[in-house]
């Protein structure tokens, strides 16, 4: 009987342990199927009322946040990338207390280390002043990791899209910039704006007409002939005389869209379309061409009297004698104003006023920039002496994109067409209007490449490219005698080749000094000429213009009448 109660025991022992254990596994399962419910039900709950759904469109997914934009070639000029930015949260050890573990001098000091260009005092006195907001932006990975580093909880280092302009300043103008609020500002950011933003159409890249090549060229040359001069800016553009489309367009000193300060506002101001000069005597050549267009020179040979003109209280001399007479090919050659006057009488008011309407001078510059300078343009019925002084360009005052299109009008056979930063396709250049007969233009042509082999343009003769040009010094409005004599707009209004015209190009300085560089010459023919003769060869091979000694435009019609060709 012991033996079987021993049994008995021993079942039951076992059943208690196998029950326990039952309940054991029970309530385990249990409790991960509770863990499970929940996990379900903070998904559902998640994926129904969360901000995952609404932040994950299609578009947000598979485009950047803005377009990007390109060069003619497709060149990246500004495209949107992820970035880390250096942000101040005063609020990240709590409401109450200091937001920094170190002084702020200290964190300043360690942040400056990292960042060369920041200033230590104006930072200090951030991050004293429990402000918060964002103390650099774009942070490449390693800087961000040094930030961090520095073990302050308030400096953040959150990852943002950012606009990005990979040419740097280059073409900075005609770029814009995009501001923290993420709208585009100035150039053609502003212009593009919506396409740029709209999920639509931001997934398609904008190609501008711009050839970041070109580009580069005009900038360095300008910048080169500013430093040699002294000049205080300079301003260039080069236009396809066909089309209309701008394939570079420079205004220096430049501004960084990567970059955007104080100093690089003041910067913004566009020389080639928003500021406007009186051009001087690269008008001379629009005059002449409106005066044998109209009839009013049919003789080119007719010698005009090239003593100083007097008109009423006020005399238009030249500034160096250049012989009793000249005839209209000699006038360009030698730049005169007082026989481009006497042209330009001859002309009549109505005659010159119209044609120069007919060129856009008395409108903004047509082009899709929205910075657009209004001309200085005499209204009403012209004077007598208003009609000389605009025959060699005094009295009126125009964008140097206003003279970029004018000429591309003269020497393309006569048709104006407005000036676009978009890139054309074959076929959708503008109709235009026809401004000068085409044998007008033809004999334009001539003339103007007589200037830079016998006249003023000589320091732009680009061998084998047959560049023709004219030259432009005038005297800056202001003083007690209405002009300052001691400051120059000095520039060079060219074509090339001139046998079958391409291009035009359009180089400025502003307020040069005469230097060794320009043999102590303050004048365009020895600072603002020599841009271009540096320019076209460089650029010439890239766009399709290559260097030809075999072929030039021919001038044997109009040799008889220049001196300096009978040498």
């Amino acid at each position: 009987m012991a033996v079987a109660s021993g049994r008995v025991q021993l079942v039951t022992l076992r059943q208690r342990s196998l029950d326990l254990a039952r309940w054991r596994v029970l309530w385990i399962a249990l409790a991960f199927a509770l863990a499970a419910m929940v996990a379900l039900m903070r998904i559902s709950y998640l994926g129904m009322n969360g901000e995952g759904a609404r932040a994950t469109s299609l578009a947000d997914a598979l485009l950047p946040p803005r377009g990007e934009i390109t060069d003619r070639n497709g060149v990246p000029l500004a495209r949107a990338f992820p970035a880390y930015a250096l942000w101040f949260n005063p609020k990240a050890l709590g409401e109450d207390g200091d937001p920094l573990v170190r002084s702020p001098r200290e964190v300043a000091r360690k942040l400056v280390a990292i960042f060369p260009d920041l200033d230590e005092n104006k930072l200090t006195a951030h991050l004293a002043s429990g402000k918060q907001g964002y103390l650099r932006r774009r942070l490449l990975p390693e800087e961000a990791n040094r930030v961090q580093e520095i073990g302050e909880l308030a400096l953040e280092v959150p990852m943002e899209q950012d606009r990005h302009y990979p040419q740097g300043a280059m073409g900075a103008h005609v770029l814009g910039y995009v501001a923290a609020d993420g709208t585009g500002r100035v150039g053609m950011e502003q212009v593009l704006n919506d396409h740029l933003s709209n999920p639509a159409t931001r997934g398609t890249p904008v190609a501008l007409s711009i050839d970041v090549r070109v580009q580069g060229a005009l900038e360095d040359e300008l910048r080169r002939g500013m430093k040699l001069t002294q000049a205080q800016g300079g301003a260039g553009i080069v236009l396809d005389v066909d089309t209309g489309e701008v394939l570079a367009l420079a205004s220096l000193p430049e501004f960084d869209p990567n970059r955007i300060d104080a100093e690089g506002q003041k910067l913004m101001f566009n020389r080639v379309t928003n500021q406007v000069y009186e051009l001087g005597s690269t008008f001379k050549p629009l005059t002449v061409a409106a005066a044998i267009d109209s009839g009013t020179i049919r003789d080119l040979g007719k010698r005009y009297d090239a003593s100083p003109v007097k008109v009423g209280r006020f005399t238009i001399k030249d500034s160096h004698a250049m012989g009793p007479t000249l005839n209209a090919v000699e006038t360009l050659i030698h730049s005169s104003n007082t026989t481009t006057a006497r042209i330009a009488d001859d002309m009549g008011p109505e005659r010159l006023r119209q044609y120069m309407i007919d060129m856009g001078m008395n409108e903004r510059p047509h082009i899709e920039l929205p910075a657009k300078g209004f001309p200085l343009w005499p209204r009403g019925d012209w004077a007598r002496l208003t009609n000389m002084t605009v025959g060699f360009g005094h009295g009126i005052a125009v964008t140097p994109l206003h003279l970029a299109s004018a000429y591309a009008a003269m020497v393309n056979g006569g048709v104006w067409r407005p000036a676009t930063l978009k890139k054309l396709g074959a076929g959708e250049a503008p109709k235009g209007r026809r401004v000068f007969k085409a044998s007008t233009s033809s004999r334009m042509r001539q003339m103007l490449r007589a200037i830079a082999v016998y006249g003023t343009g000589r320091n732009a003769d680009a061998p084998g490219y047959r560049v023709g040009g004219k030259t432009g010094s005038a005297e800056k409005p202001g003083g007690s005698a209405g002009y300052r004599k001691t400051a120059l707009v000095s520039t060079f209004a060219a074509a090339f080749p001139m046998d079958r015209p391409r291009y035009v190009i359009i180089a400025m300085l502003d307020e040069p000094k005469g230097t060794v560089a320009s043999s102590f010459q303050r004048t365009a023919a020895w600072n603002a000429a020599p841009i271009v003769g540096r320019l076209v060869p460089r650029i010439g091979p890239l766009i399709g213009v290559r260097p030809d000694d075999t072929r030039d435009i021919d001038i044997s019609a109009i040799k008889p009448l220049i001196p300096e060709a009978q040498e």
